[in-house]
């Protein structure tokens, strides 16, 4: 069979499944009781090892497969969890990364067997010596009634382990009622193993399987003659539970009777133990055992979340780019349109308002294709909690991350670009900003430090925060490094303001680390932030306080494909500016011009503000005479404000961004170009790299 039509799925899935094991092993290493995230990491391991094994990476399977073991045991109550457990299996979580970026990358896992890690789990699955606590509740399945009962049945022959005895005193205990079933298949049938998994659904929708003879799996895998037994704990009345099972085709005769089970006396001392291993049983019974086929969940969900149902359908992101690229096409030819209408001066108000229904049409075409393209940022941030976890055990300092606005969402392009600098930046805190916890403790501060990773929207723009309170940015100690490398003079370090020492940690290779670690120290991290960032057509900005800690803010823009914009005129040629970056538009006499430190600038409102000429800017010569009123556009950078200073208005216009390739990245005040409706082509400013 070729599974590489597969292959993007298997790949996105297990992205999907990894992310999984990594949330839950987390919360498990806080919560080693909790049997809801104990079956969760057990469905992701063997969800992940059905996948890969169906996709031929043994591997990958066999890792996953001893994984999956392991939490066998522990949710049957044979091991408990502990931190070497955990260790191990995040250890096993980056070999199963390794595979996945192998397989990406060559459609191949590799040859890394991860020995040393299946040796781990196997002898933990023996207990790693722990003294396996034996409980002393007593279920006994009566046999007073075998003379009566018919040969046929033989669930009152399967033997019950520890683990199901507790799950059917507990049942017992709460009134619900016990059944057993022997199930036939007729001898003609052909895939016998497809009706025993339409047998299990049937009963599974009234109540809850315990244990079945053979095991699921083996029947799963048709290893079994034409019956099968099961005892399973439901609400429901026998004759409802008999007539699902027959009711399934091809069944030939179900024989069930209601299980009498007589229940031993605990001893004082233990029924404590037995209490704790009733809530566990009583979780295991709301989840499928061990192999039993996938099952549907029965439980009401407690917790308000995402709907259950999943209406979501995979697209090709290539895709969706054609689709903005046509979305993109039709707005250019609207923009003709009203373009060509207005040079002919129509006053036919048929065309004008056909015109306007198609305007409609495309901005609401649009809004939708940028939903679709539109994601969580959650998908990012997920893996950062793991992350600090790992930087906490590696620089021996104690931190929590706590972050809000995981469903904030942004364009798929953004969001695949944004995960480098938000984990610099993230980074940039566990080693720089969060102190030591003796040092911590002296300053009066809480000895686990605290990181913060906020993202909301805000008008057109998505703002991600990532904050601390820890150390602060220590201005001396870069103005010192600054000078030391010849970064500054020492004339020049006594005229920079805090921000701009603190804005000279973006330079490449710059860094304040004493030693190089493999954390940081290399002066790769903040120059990358910014460039990133930069790139996106966003902006980050810091601010600290020493002693209190610091604020890395990141702005950017929802969508990069289509904005609105201020067409403006600079010497004849046209020029848009995002209107995203406008603060106002000014009338100046050039009376009011000044200058500082020989620098035009213009006071608004008691702002002073620089003035940058855009002819002399992009090399063109001004169509205005030096004695009339000007026009500037004031443009904002954060809290950094310019002027701009224009021939003429245009007016706003909806434009498609059009990226001008690799050949002219050099110019870096122009971010792209933009078809006008008459066919001419306009330029569109970067103000971000203008200010």
């Amino acid at each position: 069979m070729d599974v590489s039509q597969y292959l993007e799925i298997f790949i996105d899935e297990t992205k999907e499944h990894l992310q999984t094991l990594n949330t839950q092993i987390l919360e498990l290493e806080q919560n080693s009781e909790n049997m809801d995230t104990i079956n969760e990491v057990f469905r992701a391991a063997h969800s992940l090892k059905g996948m890969a094994g169906t996709m031929g990476y043994k591997r990958m399977q066999n890792l996953t497969h001893d994984m999956e073991n392991v939490f066998s045991e522990v949710r049957n109550g044979h091991i408990k969890v502990s931190a070497s457990m955990i260790d191990c299996l995040f250890q096993c979580l980056d070999a199963l990364d390794e595979y996945l970026n192998n397989i990406q990358e060559s459609g191949d896992e590799g040859s890394n067997n991860n020995e040393v890690l299946i040796k781990e789990l196997n002898a933990m699955q023996t207990g790693e010596g722990q003294p396996v606590e034996e409980t002393k509740t007593e279920v006994v399945i009566q046999q007073d009634a075998v003379s009566e009962a018919s040969p046929k049945e033989k669930w009152r022959n399967m033997v019950l382990g520890e683990p199901e005895k507790h799950v059917l005193a507990e049942a017992y205990k709460q009134g619900k009622n016990v059944i057993g079933l022997t199930v036939y298949v007729q001898e003609t049938c052909i895939l016998k193993a497809a009706r025993a998994f339409l047998v299990f659904k049937a009963l599974e929708d009234l109540g809850e399987i315990i244990i079945s003879s053979p095991s699921a799996q083996d029947i799963e895998d048709e290893r079994f003659d034409y019956d099968f037994s099961i005892i399973m704990v439901t609400n429901s009345e026998l004759k409802q539970v008999i007539s699902a099972a027959s009711g399934v085709s091809e069944i030939q005769e179900v024989c069930a009777n209601l299980v009498e089970i007589e229940v031993g006396e605990v001893k004082e001392e233990v029924k404590e133990e037995v209490k704790e291993e009733e809530t566990v049983t009583e979780s295991a019974t709301q989840t499928p055992v061990a192999a039993e086929p996938k099952k549907k969940e029965t439980k009401p969900a407690e917790k308000k979340g995402k709907p259950v149902v999943n209406r979501t359908v995979r697209v090709d992101i290539e895709k969706l780019d054609v689709l903005m690229n046509l979305v993109s096409e039709l707005i250019i030819a609207k923009n003709s349109l009203v373009s060509a209408t207005n040079a002919e001066g129509a006053s036919n108000n048929g065309v004008n308002e056909h015109i306007e229904y198609l305007e409609s049409v495309t901005t609401n075409l649009h809004e939708s294709v940028m939903k679709v393209r539109m994601v969580p940022i959650e998908s990012v941030v997920n893996k950062f909690p793991r992350m600090i976890r790992d930087l906490q055990k590696k620089l021996g300092k104690k931190m929590e991350l706590y972050m809000t606005g995981e469903e904030t969402e942004l364009d798929r392009t953004v969001v695949d670009e944004i995960g480098d600098p938000l984990m610099h930046l993230l980074r940039n805190s566990a080693d720089h900003g969060l102190e030591s916890a003796e040092v911590r403790k002296e300053r009066g501060k809480p000895e686990v430090g605290s990181i913060f990773l906020d993202a909301y929207q805000e008008g057109n723009n998505v703002i991600i925060e990532v904050r601390d309170d820890g150390n602060g940015i220590d201005v001396e100690a870069v103005r010192r490094k600054a000078i030391e490398r010849g970064t500054i003079t020492e004339e020049q370090a006594e005229d920079m303001t805090e921000k701009e020492i603190i804005n000279l940690l973006f330079l490449p290779s710059f860094s304040t680390a004493k030693q190089v670690s493999d954390v940081s120290g290399r002066g790769v991290g903040l120059d990358v932030v910014r460039s990133k960032i930069e790139a996106l057509s966003g902006e980050v900005e810091v601010k600290s306080k020493l002693g209190v800690g610091s604020t890395w803010t990141i702005r950017l823009p929802l969508t990069l494909a289509i904005i609105q914009a201020l067409m403006v005129v600079v010497g004849g040629e046209k020029y848009a500016i995002s209107l995203g970056n406008i603060q106002t538009i000014e009338d100046i006499s050039p009376s009011d011009i000044k200058y500082v430190q020989s620098k035009e600038v213009i006071t608004i409102r008691g702002t002073v503000i620089p003035l940058l000429r855009l002819n002399e800017i992009v090399g063109v010569e001004s169509t205005k005479n030096e004695d009339e009123n000007m026009i500037v556009v004031i443009v904002k950078k954060g809290d950094k404000l310019a002027g701009l200073l224009i021939d003429e208005l245009m007016g706003q216009q909806e434009i498609v961004i059009k990226s001008l390739g690799t050949y002219i990245n050099k110019c870096k005040e122009i971010s792209g170009a933009t078809i006008l409706g008459d066919g001419e082509v306009a330029l569109i400013l970067d103000t971000n790299a203008l200010l």
